[in-house]
Formats: C-alpha cells, sequence, structure tokens
C-alpha cells in the first residue's frame, strides 16, 4: 500500500509542481508591475514583498520536487530578512513621510541633490 501512495504521490507532485510554478510566476510579476508602475512607496514596498514571496513559493515548490529539505530551510531564511526588512523599511517610510508630509518616490528621487 505505501509503494501505491508513493507512486501515486509522484504524479500528483509534478501536477501540483506546474501549478506552484504557475503561482509563482503570478506573484512575482504582479510584484514587479506593481513596483514599476507605482510610485507610493508603501505600494512599491508591498510589490518587492509579492516578489520574494513569489521566489519563496518557486524554492519550496523545487524543494518539495526533490524532496530535500534545503530549499524549505533557505525560505526560512528569505522570510526571515524579508521580516528585517519591513520592518526597516517601514520605519523608513515613517520618518521619509514625517520630513516632507508625501509617499511620492519622485519627491524623494532627488534626494542627494541640494
Amino acid at each position: 500500500m505505501n509503494d501505491a501512495l508513493a507512486s501515486g504521490f509522484t504524479i500528483a507532485s509534478n501536477a501540483q509542481l506546474s501549478v506552484a510554478l504557475m503561482i509563482s510566476a503570478l506573484l512575482f510579476t504582479i510584484g514587479l508591475v506593481g513596483f514599476l508602475c507605482r510610485r507610493n512607496m508603501i505600494i512599491m514596498f508591498l510589490c518587492t514583498e509579492l516578489m520574494f514571496q513569489g521566489a519563496a513559493l518557486a524554492m519550496v515548490a523545487f524543494a518539495r520536487m526533490h524532496m530535500d529539505v534545503s530549499g524549505q530551510v533557505f525560505v526560512i531564511f528569505i522570510l526571515t530578512v524579508a521580516a528585517a526588512e519591513a520592518a526597516l523599511a517601514l520605519a523608513l517610510v515613517v520618518l521619509l513621510y514625517r520630513r516632507r508630509e508625501t509617499l511620492s518616490a519622485e519627491v524623494w528621487s532627488q534626494l542627494g541633490e541640494s
């Protein structure tokens, strides 16, 4: 019975891999388009998080396909870095908003110029 489950699982995992990769590509594409089209810094930040999640989903799918936990462990590191990045980015956005009362990236594009 265990062999029957294992053979059925490999067939199902190949189908699930393509679905997971399609969803991953969709998440990454939506994040990339949102990042390139929007000028609000909070929306840009959320779109980068969406791209991170798309890449993490692809890593988990490939790790599941190869029955290896290294991809899943790497995703845990990605989530840890994303959490730290979220804290720093939101603190920076709050600081920038207090300075100029706007979150438009175009206003802050001349940050180094006088």
